[in-house]
């Protein structure tokens, strides 16, 4: 029998003095050190979390993002009873994760980027089908529900062809669709869209969007990509070595410090050596194309679009936020660190 939450649980997600710490064999250097490594083994302690507090709102989308080694994994392993924390506390949709995992499963769905959960050499249709028996679906709701989300996903010509043929963005529209199968209410996404082409991009973003707005559903998302916190949340928490370092509205982020902007532009002819644009800076000029960047709190971005549709034909443009890295940069530089509203 399906296992129902405890109790009321809003927020979907409580987390509080959340800590993490592995223990890691040192390395010696040279032949001795090697042969003494083996024999008395030498190990130092690594804090992937430290002291993480937070909470989410039942159908909350929330960014919960930060460098590679953040404890960003670390930190959904443990909301889904993957790892046991060394200490601290947290509830999912009032469940322990690690003493609860089977039954906060019935009620959550997971997306790992890198670690695909359809079957690699069959079609998708046949997971879908599987997941309902672990879900405990009948399959006549197993089938419409399937017919609902590769609507919803525009995947409808992708269940019956093997997992292998499909392409990345295909895949992982597929992998969120599968995800949301039971009807969770909460999805827990790790880099849903890591590798994914602007297009694709945009196609996961939109369902998911979608799928929030119509059934409700929480989403907790990590990601390397500012435009998926753009695209999807209205709050962000950015974590860095274990610890929160920024914790705001999504637009309070952007104002603060997504207002550099990259931008590429390819022409149909030739462009000037001379290329130049009043309060932009030029980082390259090609035979055909012009890479740039600018701050918005200085150049309004309607100004440069319109410089730049001026300069000739356009072919392809191109617009990117700075890298994550450099965003958590500037907070340090801001001395912002644990800055929290």
């Amino acid at each position: 029998m399906k296992p129902g939450p405890q109790g009321a649980y809003s927020p979907s997600i409580e987390v509080a003095n959340l800590q993490k710490t592995f223990q890691t064999k040192r390395k010696a250097a040279g032949m001795r050190g090697s042969l003494r490594s083996l024999f008395k083994p030498e190990y130092s302690l690594v804090e992937a979390v430290r002291g993480l507090s937070f909470q989410m709102e039942a159908g909350e989308l929330l960014g919960f993002i930060g460098p590679n080694g953040a404890g960003k994994s670390t930190t959904i392993k443990i909301l889904t009873g993957i790892l046991h924390p060394t200490s601290g506390e947290a509830k999912v949709l009032g469940f322990v994760p690690w003493k609860e995992r089977q039954k906060l499963a019935y009620h959550i769905g997971t997306v790992f980027g890198q670690r695909p959960q359809l079957w690699y050499h069959l079609p998708a249709i046949d997971t879908f089908m599987l997941f309902g028996k672990s879900y405990e679906l009948d399959d006549n709701e197993t089938k419409k529900r399937i017919a609902f989300l590769s609507e919803a996903f525009e995947i409808q010509d992708l269940l019956e062809t093997p997992v292998r043929k499909l392409s990345l963005g295909q895949r992982m529209r597929c992998e969120v669709a599968a995800s949301l199968l039971h009807r969770p209410k909460l999805l827990l996404l790790d880099e849903p869209s890591i590798g994914l082409d602007v297009v694709a991009k945009q196609h996961i973003r939109d369902a998911i969007r979608t799928m929030s707005q119509e059934e409700k559903v929480g989403v907790l998302l990590t990601s390397h990509d500012a435009g998926d916190l753009e695209a999807l949340c209205r709050r962000v928490i950015i974590i860095n070595h274990g610890q929160i370092v920024y914790e705001d509205k999504v637009s309070n982020l952007k104002r603060k410090f997504l207002t550099r902007k990259m931008v590429e532009v390819r022409y149909a002819e030739e462009v000037s050596p001379n290329f130049s644009i009043d309060g932009v800076e030029i980082l390259k000029v090609g035979s055909y194309g012009v890479k740039l960047r600018f701050d918005t709190t200085k150049t309004p971005v309607d100004a440069v679009m319109s410089n730049l549709s001026q300069a000739g034909e356009l072919v392809d443009i191109t617009v990117s936020d700075p890298p994550l890295e450099e965003v958590i940069a500037k907070i340090y530089q801001d001395n912002r660190p644990g800055m929290r509203t």
